[in-house]
């Protein structure tokens, strides 16, 4: 079985046990059944993380947030092409001009 299918079945299991675990707590009066709620929350989005884990480790395409390019695998840096990137200007980092390193106003007038 993989580790989706694994992760799925353990949906209800994990469920249940939380189940006990708060109506052993209520019993104890230790913590009361309407403020557990978050604990039923926190387990169901765990779960769902490790789905989508398992999910993207086996490579399944349609994975959700398996990467930037849902067309295929994410790319290494070192593979994308980083020369166009370099060079673009914008105007948060404008373009650097020669000669006005040491220069007090920025070559401003």
């Amino acid at each position: 079985m993989n580790r989706y299918g694994l992760i799925r079945g353990l949906w209800w299991p994990a469920f249940v046990v939380l189940v006990g675990v708060n109506a052993l707590l209520a019993n104890a009066h230790i913590l009361g059944w309407g403020q557990s709620w978050p604990f039923y929350l926190i387990l169901a989005g765990v779960l769902l993380l490790a789905q989508r884990a398992a999910l993207a480790a086996e490579g399944y395409p349609g994975a959700p947030y398996a990467g930037a390019n849902s067309a295929g695998p994410a790319q290494p840096a070192a593979a994308q092409n980083t020369s166009s990137a370099a060079t673009a200007e914008t105007a948060l980092s404008p373009k650097r001009h020669e000669g006005f390193e040491n220069d007090v106003n920025g070559g401003q007038s």
